[in-house]
């Protein structure tokens, strides 16, 4: 009998620390109230959740970004960005000065300069950014940096690796960073075979079995292409066959995603955020060098690109604050595209808000979603944004990965980052932001041809669903900040 007691009075202990913690440590109200429901009705099981997702990341950020070590350089680097930056707000064409506050706030928040004289091409799914990505790979003379969340062994990826291959005996450099669990299918074989033809390959915050409840939770999940610093292609489309479409096979799901190649400045950032990757895996530190960063300027075509990235890294949500920025300057239109649609309050009342001015938001999500779970937690806010006048379609044709937005014809938001928790706090993401109407005016097309494959919820059909229908989205939703 004492051992049993000193065992509850040890756990009582126990969960009272880590009550506490959860109190100090965690910022948003209902994520504090939700782990602290774990802890106290899931013995053991409620805290080990708790410290795998839910430790005060930013707190204690995995690395530092910081690459010039130099703080006068580093000064002088920031005084110049800011400087380019206002030139291109006082040149450029309406679309960028009717959104400056958005501009403003990516160039406050995390130094990332406002680019003008880009050339920007939207691929719409696999089958129209791989042939493109081949086709720059095969054109690279100088350095080749690929990162990627999913990098499969299958048919595409090995053709992207025989040309890396390639190249790099042809004395171009070339560095490969994976993420150790989304592309853990080609640790064994095709990882080896680019070491051994002298390809730099790293696995981003490699996973060991002791500590893969922690490090599992922070994943990159990135998709960024640099070539000679000149040419990024960054969106929503892993290295996979399943993205690629193939008419011929209709047995086959229906992929449809969305990526965007930039040519000039606009790359910039890019490599900033893939050489701070780079030092935080890599054995071998890169420096900033000048052959890294392009300064050749389109001359066909003068596009204006900022880039939004955030993570783990950073002291803010920088995505999650671009899209509410976005969001509450749009004046007609915000058609968003996201296959996990787990917003949180914030991004709720900014949607709702928006809609009840007059905009009209038109979000298009997964008729079925490839996670049970979080398709229905994600049905428990449907309603919410319903009965403000956002229109929410399913799409039906196959799988909607994209993860887009448009607002008034005039800016594209394309990237890697889903509107969800784990999008906003706990993954290395990155967007591309153009300021232009060509490309605005195409996604917007897109999505429109979208939506011909795609039913329209009814606001008062939804509202009236059966009980036990609503009752699982609304028990899932109580963990929505855990997802």
């Amino acid at each position: 009998m004492n051992w049993i007691l000193l065992f509850e009075i040890f756990y009582s202990i126990i969960v009272v620390l880590v009550c506490l913690r959860i109190i100090y440590d965690t910022r948003s109200t209902s994520k504090t109230s939700a782990y602290l429901l774990l802890t106290l009705f899931l013995p053991g099981l409620g805290m080990i959740i708790y410290f795998v997702v839910g430790a005060n990341y930013r707190k204690n950020k995995l690395y530092s970004k910081k690459i010039v070590k130099n703080n006068r350089l580093l000064h002088q680097i920031k005084k110049q960005i800011y400087l380019e930056s206002e030139k291109t707000w006082d040149s450029g064409e309406s679309e960028v000065k009717s959104h400056k506050k958005l501009a403003r706030l990516l160039l406050n928040d995390s130094m990332s300069p406002l680019t003008g004289s880009n050339e920007v091409k939207l691929l719409l799914n696999g089958e129209n950014k791989f042939p493109e990505v081949l086709k720059q790979l095969k054109e690279a003379k100088h350095h080749i940096h690929i990162e990627y969340y999913i990098f499969e062994d299958e048919v595409i990826g090995n053709q992207i690796k025989d040309i890396l291959i390639a190249k790099a005996r042809e004395g171009v450099t070339v560095r490969f960073i994976y993420d150790d669990f989304g592309s853990r299918s080609i640790r064994k074989k095709l990882v080896p075979e680019l070491l051994d033809a002298g390809v730099q390959a790293f696995p981003f915050y490699q996973i060991y079995f002791m500590a893969l409840a922690n490090r599992i939770n922070y994943r990159n999940h990135r998709k960024i292409i640099i070539i000679d610093g000149c040419t990024g292609f960054v969106g929503g489309i892993n290295v996979s066959d399943r993205y690629i479409n193939d008419s011929n096979n209709t047995d086959k799901v229906f992929w449809r995603d969305t990526h965007v190649m930039i040519k000039g400045p606009g790359v910039y950032y890019l490599q900033y955020l893939f050489i701070c990757d780079w030092n935080f895996c890599a054995e071998t530190e890169l420096e900033p060098q000048e052959e890294l960063f392009c300064a050749e300027k389109s001359k066909t075509s003068d596009a204006i690109v900022q880039i939004a990235a955030s993570g783990p890294d950073s002291e803010t949500p920088t995505i999650m604050f671009s899209l509410i920025q976005a969001i509450g300057m749009a004046e007609e239109e915000i058609l968003i595209s996201t296959p996990y649609f787990i917003p949180g309050e914030t991004l709720i009342d900014a949607l709702n808000v928006a809609a009840m001015s007059g905009v009209k938001v038109k979000l298009l999500v997964p008729g079925k979603s490839d996670s049970a779970f979080v398709d229905s937690a994600a049905r428990s806010y449907y309603q919410e944004i319903l009965r403000s006048g956002v229109e929410i379609y399913l799409y039906q044709k196959g799988f909607m990965h994209a993860k887009t937005m448009v607002l008034d014809g005039s800016l594209s938001i394309i990237g890697t980052a889903n509107m969800d928790h784990r999008s906003f706090e706990l993954n290395f993401e990155v967007n591309s932001m153009v300021y232009d109407n060509e490309l605005s005016n195409q996604l917007r097309d897109a999505f429109y041809q979208d939506l011909e494959h795609s039913t329209k919820i009814n606001s008062n059909t939804w509202a009236k669903r059966p009980l036990y229908k609503q009752l699982p989205e609304r028990i899932t939703r109580l963990l929505s900040p855990l997802l």
